[in-house]
């Protein structure tokens, strides 16, 4: 019987302890990855960056991490920002996901369907310092005035024409209709169960699957399947210049 570990640790941060926190696990996946499964709850250290991210979401830069971080330092940039793309499965079907199952190959169609299907907030803080707020969802800076970063420039925000970060979510697998009816019959607004209820009635009325036809998803297969390129979704430039307007 496999044993559930909890991390609770810095893992994410540019830090002594964060990078003690990845060498951890590191250690654990090489010596008992057939006994354990792993958990994590990443936290801030201090006022070092990290990267903010959910477990169904994979983030592509368009150069060095380190580089961009650096470029931050320098500049005095004080979070990056950027956008969703959503991973879907052949023929606009929701593939069902093992333990040893390849993403890259399960979900090679990449779109923009969920914001025009549920009308879900597609931007997304993805590299920040440590004290940075965000608000519900991490889509924008919480400033201490009431503001938000929404927009397409902040003076505290690396410009998206520098960097722009994709986030490809990969949510939508055989167990999302489930998980979007278990949301959407809470009627909770934290919840945000009226964009779930949404996007449920939508996909039901597409026939249970994704209509990958649908000129406004932008939906296209993409060709590196061993690892994601940021170059390789042919519209993200005129993503970006719709996602920073929403």
């Amino acid at each position: 019987m496999r044993k559930k570990v909890l991390v609770r640790a810095p893992v994410l941060t540019r830090s002594g302890y964060g990078e003690h926190s990845r060498y951890l696990l590191r250690a654990l996946r090489e010596n008992y990855k057939d006994m354990i499964d792993i958990y994590i709850i990443p936290i801030t250290w201090g006022e070092t960056g990290w990267i903010v991210s959910d477990d169904d979401e994979l983030q592509v830069y368009p150069r060095d991490i380190r580089e961009i971080i650096e470029t931050c330092e320098v500049k005095d940039y004080k979070f990056v920002t950027g956008g969703f793309i959503d991973r879907i499965g052949p023929e606009g079907t929701f593939p069902e996901i093992k333990r040893d199952t390849d993403v890259h190959k399960a979900f090679p169609y990449a779109g923009f369907f969920r914001y025009p299907m549920s009308g879900a907030c597609p931007n997304k803080v993805t590299l920040m310092k440590g004290y940075v707020d965000v608000t519900p969802g991490q889509h924008y800076v919480q400033f201490a005035n009431g503001t938000n970063s929404w927009g397409d420039k902040h003076p505290d925000r690396m410009p998206i024409e520098e960097c722009f970060t994709q986030v490809h979510h990969f949510k939508w697998d055989s167990s999302v209709l489930k998980r979007l009816l278990e949301v959407a019959e809470t009627k909770t607004d934290f919840s945000f169960h009226k964009e779930y209820n949404k996007m449920y009635r939508a996909i039901a009325r597409s026939n249970w699957k994704i209509d990958i036809k649908n000129k406004d998803y932008f939906v296209e297969k993409l060709k590196n399947f061993s690892y994601i390129d940021y170059k390789d979704y042919p519209h993200w430039d005129k993503l970006r210049s719709l996602i920073v307007k929403i």
